[in-house]
C-alpha cells in the first residue's frame, strides 16, 4: 500500500512564485512543531530552504498571514529544499493579501 498524500494535481511548478523571507513555525505530523523558512510562495503551494527533516508525502500545517492555518503536502525535495503543495487553492484575492504582508517591498513583487 501507498504511503504519502495521494494529490490529484501534483505539478504546479508553471504557478507565478513571489520570492519572500517567511520563517514559520509548523506543525509537521511526526516530528511536532518544525521551524521552517518559506523562501518563495504560490497560490497552490511553497518551497522551503531548510528541509532536512522532510520527505516526499509528508504533510504539516502552516499558519500564513490572512489565510491562517492551512495544510500542505511535500510535493518534492533536493538537497535542503522541499516544495510544499497546499490542500486547496489560496483564492486570488486573499493570495493577494498574504503577498502584500509577506513582501512589502513591491519592488520585489511581480506584477499583477
Amino acid at each position: 500500500m501507498a504511503s504519502g498524500a495521494n494529490l490529484s494535481v501534483t505539478d504546479l511548478r508553471r504557478a507565478a512564485r513571489h520570492p519572500v523571507d517567511f520563517p514559520a513555525i509548523v506543525e509537521h505530523f511526526i516530528h511536532g512543531d518544525l521551524h521552517l523558512h518559506v523562501c518563495n510562495i504560490s497560490a497552490h503551494g511553497f518551497m522551503v530552504d531548510d528541509a532536512e527533516r522532510l520527505a516526499r508525502g509528508d504533510r504539516i500545517i502552516i499558519r500564513l498571514p490572512v489565510v491562517g492555518r492551512i495544510e500542505a503536502y511535500v510535493i518534492w525535495t533536493r538537497d535542503n529544499r522541499a516544495g510544499f503543495q497546499f490542500e486547496r487553492i489560496i483564492r486570488l484575492d486573499d493570495f493577494v493579501a498574504v503577498i502584500d504582508q509577506l513582501q512589502p517591498n513591491p519592488r520585489l513583487r511581480r506584477p499583477r
